[in-house]
């Protein structure tokens, strides 16, 4: 989501300055522009002072341009803390029981989690994310279940089955895990 989110704001903001760059450089180099160009000459400015005092004086002005500058505030502090919070964990520490230990990849322990959690009885998908610390992960498995499936059969298999063996096999104390579940969207059936 993240990645998302960042490749579209760095579009448009490239988008804008790429636009607005290459108006002020036509204009500039002083070639022909169509009758409804907005500048017209090479000593034009992006914004007359007229421009930029027009609305000063309407009461609706001040508060329009403080509440736009708080919600690109707020929508900055999003980016950037969202920049910042760890999204998966990259390995976890397993005890080997020589004082040494061993890393696993937690991808690899992320994927053998949701092959499992997938063969219980009326999941159609499941898939599995780590997070937390490499000494103390934490789960986090969305389940796709079908349509005939009873919640609490799965989250009984999903808690005896997967992630028991997830955390024998981790040589963990403990796995917390926040489950998600999601139906699976299907049409009604006919009966003839």
């Amino acid at each position: 989501m993240i990645g998302t989110v960042n490749r579209v704001l760095l579009g448009l903001a490239g988008l804008v300055l790429l636009v607005v760059g290459g108006a002020v450089l036509v204009t500039g180099l002083g070639l022909s522009l169509p009758s409804w160009w907005p500048w017209d000459g090479t000593d034009d400015v992006l914004l007359s002072r007229s421009d930029r005092t027009r609305w000063r004086d309407e009461g609706w002005w001040w508060p329009t341009v403080i509440a736009v500058l708080a919600v690109l505030v707020v929508l900055a502090l999003w980016w950037f803390l969202a920049q910042l919070r760890r999204r998966r964990l990259a390995e976890v520490l397993v005890d080997s029981g020589d004082g040494e230990g061993a890393m696993l990849r937690g991808r690899a322990l992320e994927s053998v989690l949701g092959v499992e959690a997938a063969r219980l009885d009326g999941v159609a998908d499941a898939k599995a994310a780590l997070t937390g610390r490499r000494t103390a992960p934490r789960a986090r498995v969305r389940m796709l279940m079908e349509p005939h499936a009873s919640p609490g059969l799965a989250l009984r298999g999903l808690s005896e089955g997967a992630l028991t063996h997830a955390r024998t096999s981790a040589g963990l104390d403990e796995l917390p895990a926040e489950v998600r579940l999601k139906a699976v969207k299907h049409h009604a059936e006919r009966v003839t």
